[in-house]
Order: C-alpha cells, then sequence, then structure tokens
C-alpha cells in the first residue's frame, strides 16, 4: 500500500492567515481571544471569540467573486491556494483525475442563510438571492477547491462537527494509500461566529462569560474553565503519496500513518463521561500506525475547556497509554485559538506537523489550577523544547464523532 505524506499546508486563525505567523505565535503562548467588534453583542451572555483578523477577501479574489462565496467558503480557498503554493505543484505535471478534494464544514454558509432570512421577513421572497443555496450548502469549499484546480478524482464534504478535519485527513489518507488518487486537498473551514450561533451557544451554557479577560478565557483542563470560546478560521493540507511526492522531490513535511474513527452513541452534543468513544478512535488509530502507545511522542488533545470534554478525554488517554500517560506531553491549541469547531483539528494538524519539524510543544496556556481529575502534563504557560518524531492528534464532535490521526516526523 501506498504511504501518504503532507507536502502542503495553508492556515487562516485567528493567531493569523498564513502558517508561519500562526505557528510563531502559537508556540509563544499568545491568544487570538478577544472582544466581539463585527455585531453588537451587547445581549449576548458571551462576548467574546477567536476572530480572524486583517483578512482581505476582495484583494485575495477580487470583489465579484468574494460575494459570490460566504466567509467559510473565502476562508477554505485562501487556506488551499497557501497549500497549493507551499506544495510546489503544478498543474501541468499532474494527473487531474488523480486529484481530489476532502474538505468540510459543520455548518457552512450560515451568514449567509442568516442574512437572507432578514431580507425575506422584511423585503419579500423577490428579494432573495438566487446566489444562497450554493453559498449556504457546506459542500460549496470542497466544490470551490475542485472547480479552481480542475481535480477530477473524488470530491466529498465531510460533515463530522468539530471532528471534520481529522475526519478529512484521515478519509483522504486513505482514499490515497489504497491508490486511488495521487494527491487529496483535506481540512476544513468554519464562519460560524455569528449572532444566531453565538446565542444558541450561550443558551446551552456551553460558552465562557469570562468577557472581562478574553485572553484567559479558554483554559482546557484548568479548575477555573468556564466553558469553550467560538473562532473561526481554515486549515488545509496537500495529502500526497509518498512515490509521487518523491518523483517530483517534492519538500515532505510529514508522514500520516494512522487514522482511527468511532461514535460514543451516547448523546447529541455531550461527550461519554467515560471517554468510551475517544479511546476506542485513538487505539484505532496507533493500531493502524503499527506503533505501540509508549512511542507517542505528543498528543495535540480537543480539549475545548469544558468540564465533561476535558475529563472525558483524560480517561480516554489513561485507559489507553496507562502508565505512559503521565509522561506523555498532551497540548491544547484551544487555549490560544479558541474553538474552530469544523476547522479545529485541520488547524491544529498544521501545528502537530510544525511541533514535530522543529521539536516544540506549544503550551497550554491559561494554567493556574489544574483540575485534578485531568492530571496529565499539560505543557503549562511555556512551550518545551523535546525530541519528537510521532504525534497524536485528537478530535471529538457534536452527535458523538470521533477522529484520530496520528503524524510521524518524515526523515529521507
Amino acid at each position: 500500500m501506498e504511504k501518504v505524506v503532507i507536502t502542503g499546508m495553508g492556515v487562516i486563525s485567528p493567531l493569523g492567515n498564513n502558517v508561519e505567523t500562526f505557528w510563531n505565535r502559537l508556540k509563544k503562548g499568545e491568544s487570538g481571544i478577544s472582544l466581539i467588534d463585527t455585531f453588537d453583542v451587547s445581549r449576548h451572555k458571551s462576548k467574546i471569540a477567536g476572530i480572524v483578523r486583517e483578512f482581505d477577501a476582495d484583494g485575495l479574489f477580487g470583489r465579484k467573486e468574494a460575494r459570490r462565496m460566504d466567509r467559510f467558503c473565502q476562508f477554505a480557498m485562501a487556506a488551499a491556494e497557501q497549500a497549493w503554493d507551499d506544495s510546489g505543484l503544478s498543474l501541468e505535471h499532474i494527473d487531474r483525475e488523480r486529484m481530489g478534494i476532502y474538505v468540510g464544514s459543520g455548518v457552512g454558509g450560515i451568514q449567509t442563510l442568516f442574512d437572507q432570512a432578514a431580507i425575506i421577513r422584511e423585503r419579500g421572497p423577490e428579494r432573495v438571492s438566487p446566489t444562497l443555496v450554493p453559498m449556504m450548502i457546506s459542500n460549496m469549499a470542497a466544490a470551490s477547491i475542485s472547480i479552481k484546480y480542475g481535480a477530477l478524482g473524488p470530491t466529498l464534504s465531510p460533515v463530522t462537527a468539530c471532528s471534520i478535519g481529522n475526519t478529512a485527513i484521515g478519509e483522504a489518507s486513505r482514499l490515497i494509500r489504497l491508490g486511488l488518487s495521487d494527491i487529496v486537498f483535506a481540512g476544513g473551514a468554519e464562519a460560524a461566529v455569528t449572532e444566531i450561533s453565538l446565542a444558541s451557544f450561550g443558551n446551552a451554557t456551553a460558552l465562557s462569560t469570562r468577557n472581562d479577560q478574553p485572553t484567559q478565557a479558554s483554559r482546557p483542563f484548568d479548575a477555573g474553565r468556564d466553558g469553550f470560546v467560538m473562532a473561526e478560521g481554515a486549515g488545509i493540507l496537500i495529502l500526497e503519496s509518498l512515490t509521487h511526492a518523491l518523483r517530483r522531490n517534492a519538500r515532505i513535511y510529514a508522514e500520516v500513518i494512522g487514522y482511527g474513527a468511532s461514535s460514543d452513541a451516547y448523546h447529541m452534543v455531550a461527550t461519554h463521561p467515560e471517554g468510551i468513544g475517544a479511546y476506542q478512535a485513538m487505539k484505532m488509530a496507533i493500531h493502524e500506525a503499527g506503533v505501540r502507545p509508549e512511542e507517542v511522542d505528543v498528543i495535540s488533545a480537543h480539549a475545548t475547556s469544558t468540564e465533561i470534554g476535558d475529563r472525558s478525554e483524560t480517561l480516554a488517554i489513561k485507559k489507553l497509554f496507562g502508565e505512559h500517560a503521565d509522561r506523555i506531553p498532551v497540548t491544547a491549541n484551544k487555549s490560544m485559538t479558541g474553538h474552530l469547531l469544523g476547522a479545529s483539528s485541520a488547524v491544529e494538524a498544521i501545528a502537530l506537523v510544525k511541533s514535530l519539524q522543529q521539536g516544540i510543544i506549544p503550551p497550554t496556556i491559561n494554567q493556574e489550577q489544574s483540575d485534578p481529575d485531568c492530571n496529565l502534563d499539560h505543557v503549562p504557560n511555556v512551550a518545551r523544547e523535546a525530541n519528537l518524531n510521532i504525534g497524536l492528534s485528537n478530535s471529538f464532535g457534536f452527535g458523538g464523532h470521533n477522529a484520530v490521526i496520528v503524524l510521524k516526523n518524515y526523515k529521507r
């Protein structure tokens, strides 16, 4: 079977709109959380989010084209273009029938739907935009990337809530491993920091209300946490068969060696309190990778900064890694980015690639008093240098969807 490698990466995030800016701020332990100033939050319980700043869609795509895309699709296209340029691929030298797109979004164009719903109420059906549906549907990010690059291979838009990025990477890696594609764009995009989303999550008491301290609000594993922080952005990786990458002498960042997926079969929004599904997905990923638990050097945790989520993930890690669990660093990127929902695990996969490459583990910031039920090594507050070869990344979504990937540092 073919080996799968990562040859290109692109990021749009609250910490920056390219990989290097994002990574440099992440390893410094900087927070991208701020007060929401894009709409009126005076009546909202939570007033903070990880907002993408200095994103010029008109400059990137032209005003006419930008207006035809919802913000989530703009993010996906921008990250895909970065990843393509980073990969060094050329359309003249590939078989486009063997290039696929696996890019998803949890809610797609929710702002477009919200805007057009207001128009039909206020101005009538005659004024609703004919582009509402293509701008709203969540597969449009994958479709737009496919159209831009003429990718004629399989195009899929997985919708597994907050585990979309890892689902896309994992399923795309299987496509390549089976010899069905040479190249696949994989990742997720989300732009759900909207009035209606913020209200819904807020009324579900899922969000942090530490509004007077935005940068300290997202605090996975800390005893003082009070919910997650919404965020937006996109992460796109280009996966390639090792054979194809070597043939063109590509720069290779890392290898995708394992993928596991499972369902909690438990609750619409709550993770299983014993972490059964998370454990199963991690176990499957490590089995597919062909490594022993003690060979994993770092874990990128899902860790949203909710009590039940953080504790159940800790239980799953302890169950799988046993005595080794206390010795393996567990980092939580969401402490700095907030929760990018369907884009989160793709962005975190990129961070894990950089960790493996540079031997630096980003910190879990805002660690003041550790939750005694989450007593792992969370790399508190300051990044750590380490000899890293294999990393595992967790992602879990509403509905009980779990997806885990295992990456390995690539050395020729």
